[in-house]
């Protein structure tokens, strides 16, 4: 068959994802695979597997980021790789990462099945903790392989139960001896869904990103005094929930005062001592702020920073304010997004260019190779919850165009 005229399994690629959604199901239907977890551990044991069988080569690096190598004609040549993440958000959805690892198996097993010969070699990724949920920040199996990131610290970063990530990473037995290091690449594809609701809305099947948005993670501790709150008069308190609901609505109120195209979101709050009789004496919580402008972005950490501190001092408490992740925002590449509008047109799928709000290893992979994203639909838009959701049809569309992104970039 002639390699112009070759299309993925469709009903492969979706008894592959249900597979893989088996591990860390949950009830309502969505996947708790936190990174580094036993049911991360369970999923990349059934990848390893499923990479053997068609006879890729596997290597592990010291993040526990797994590649699979199939050679190419000339192995000198720099790879051509193409991959995303298997670990999910605490009860988080059965597409987001995992469609971007399995939709490039797919294309694989299609080329191996097909006798395909690439002139170039091709390397399948999976990239450890991209989440970031439980190991914030987020990115950062990619981010130490790009450089963009230090090792040591990635290591040292602990879960909400001190766990640290370089002991757990060993616990499950990932932590491998190559060096977690980049090396020349020809091109990065990664597939994934759009996670918003822009090309369901217009009957699209296929996005292509121009580029992933910079991203501002912070941590806020607010320190007040805990006290009962039955002999405490209300005058004088130094309740530290109070302070940070106010500093909360500021973290709201941002987008609006920056006059620009940004989000920015509140999405972990932790407050101790938690007792209905306690008048709250710490809480912390995180800040996620994007815009494809990163100077905007910086503005808001500051804005941010002044707006905290004089609601504690107001209040009688004291505020910390760290800045745990940067990154600045990643156009892709134009050659590589022009070819994916020219594949899904010769396929017949409808195509939009958009800007990705969330973020993906091919943000740090830009800085290291030629990049591009492919999208697929996102039902209702819905994505880090169970009810996240994608066409098996779209799937299919998807994979058919990384397929012939990869032979394209490597034949």
């Amino acid at each position: 068959m002639d390699s112009k005229e070759l299309r993925v399994n469709g009903e492969r690629l979706k008894i592959t994802l249900e597979k893989m959604a088996e591990i860390g199901t949950t009830p309502a239907g969505g996947v708790h695979r936190l990174a580094l977890s036993d049911e991360d551990k369970q999923a990349r044991d059934l990848f390893v597997k499923w990479l053997r069988e068609i006879d890729l080569r596997v290597t592990v690096d010291e993040m526990g980021n797994i590649f699979g190598w199939r050679p190419g004609k000339d192995n000198d040549l720099p790879p051509v790789m193409s991959g995303s993440h298997i670990d999910s958000q605490p009860k988080g959805g059965r597409f987001d990462g995992i469609l971007g690892v399995m939709g490039a198996l797919e294309a694989f097993r299609t080329i191996r099945e097909n006798q395909v010969e690439t002139q170039r070699p091709l390397v399948i990724v999976d990239w450890t903790n991209e989440e970031g949920s439980r190991f914030p920040p987020a990115m950062v199996g990619s981010g130490v392989w790009a450089g963009k990131m230090d090792k040591d610290f990635a290591y040292s970063r602990t879960d909400f139960h001190g766990k640290k990530f370089g002991e757990e990473l060993e616990r499950i037995g990932y932590k491998g001896t190559q060096p977690a290091k980049k090396w020349p690449l020809h091109a990065y594809w990664e597939l994934h869904i759009e996670q918003g609701p822009i090309l369901e809305k217009m009957g699209k099947k296929i996005g292509v990103p121009e580029g992933i948005v910079g991203i501002g993670w912070y941590d806020v501790q607010v320190d007040g005094k805990a006290n009962q709150v039955g002999p405490t008069p209300m005058k004088g308190r130094n309740d530290a929930l109070c302070a940070a609901a106010e500093m909360i609505l500021k973290v709201e109120e941002m987008p609006g005062k920056m006059g620009g195209n940004m989000v920015a979101t509140v999405g972990e709050i932790h407050n101790f001592p938690n007792s209905r009789n306690i008048i709250p004496g710490q809480v912390k919580f995180t800040v996620d702020v994007r815009s494809w402008d990163d100077q905007m972005v910086a503005m808001a950490r500051e804005e941010l920073r002044n707006d905290f501190e004089r609601v504690a001092e107001k209040r009688g408490c004291s505020m910390r304010f760290q800045e745990i992740w940067k990154v600045e925002h990643a156009p892709f590449d134009q050659s590589l997004m022009k070819k994916i509008l020219e594949i899904a047109g010769q396929m017949g799928y409808a195509s939009h260019s958009l800007v990705s709000g969330a973020g993906h290893d091919a943000s740090y992979m830009s800085k290291v190779a030629p990049t591009a994203m492919i999208f697929v639909p996102s039902i209702g838009g819905r994505s880090h919850v169970e009810v996240e959701n994608t066409g098996w049809e779209d799937c299919e569309a998807g994979a058919n165009v990384l397929l012939h992104c990869i032979l394209q970039s490597a034949l």
